[in-house]
């Protein structure tokens, strides 16, 4: 992605009458995917480390509405967050289109009018829950071994100290081992550890890793009672 010529124009055009439209952007999520486009993607380059102090500085803005709208911007997939440490938060910037084309791979049944499925917290009521839990069909989303209903549990796969979400694209069921082994280890980083011990196969591997792009992408949805 680097060195890829950007249209600027034409960027601002997909965002601002498509994108932010669908997503029920807020006036400060377009803000602050501006500020992190404008020093990332538009200067050539992909990645950028920042503080939520320092951008809500440049753009006058306190901490908790940028925090917010970090979040918002990555459970919607325009950043993806690398990682995050004491000297800041290293996010991936994606273009509208990036996000529109791997929105194009997704399930894309029609949910009732006013239903924002991006914006529903699955961790709200034990409806929401078991349907993330239904989703995995009793499988532990890491180590694929069948899960006892009393013995499994919701891993935010971006952890909440890293701005994790209790999205459906950003929760998985889990059995208790791998949630208390993964911590704040990222994902990937798990699924490796799994493989080294022969908990996975290289084709397990090779599916989990690929799973979790899809769960980001918002390709893995869960089917929710009543809708």
């Amino acid at each position: 992605m680097k060195g890829r010529k950007i249209d600027a124009v034409e960027v601002c055009k997909e965002f601002e009458d498509v994108l932010a439209p669908r997503l029920n952007l807020t006036v400060i999520d377009r803000t602050v995917y501006y500020h992190l486009l404008r020093h990332t993607r538009l200067e050539g380059k992909l990645r950028l480390r920042f503080t939520i102090l320092e951008v809500g500085a440049k753009l006058g803005l306190s901490r908790a509405p940028v925090r917010s709208a970090v979040r918002r911007l990555a459970n919607h997939g325009l950043l993806r967050i690398v990682e995050r440490d004491y000297s800041g938060t290293l996010v991936e910037v994606q273009l509208p289109c990036e996000v529109r084309a791997a929105s194009a791979n997704r399930n894309d049944e029609k949910l009732p009018d006013g239903v924002d499925l991006d914006g529903m917290d699955f961790l709200r009521t034990d409806s929401l829950r078991q349907d993330i839990h239904a989703r995995e069909g009793g499988l532990c989303f890491y180590c694929l071994r069948r899960t006892h209903r009393r013995a499994r549990c919701l891993d935010h796969v971006v952890p909440r100290a890293r701005f994790g979400s209790n999205s459906y694209r950003n929760l998985v069921s889990s059995c208790i081992d791998c949630n208390l082994r993964k911590r704040d280890l990222q994902a990937e980083d798990f699924l490796r550890q799994l493989f080294r011990e022969g908990r996975l196969s290289q084709s397990d591997l090779s599916a989990r890793l690929q799973a979790l792009r899809d769960l980001a992408a918002g390709n893995l949805r869960p089917v929710v009672a009543g809708l």
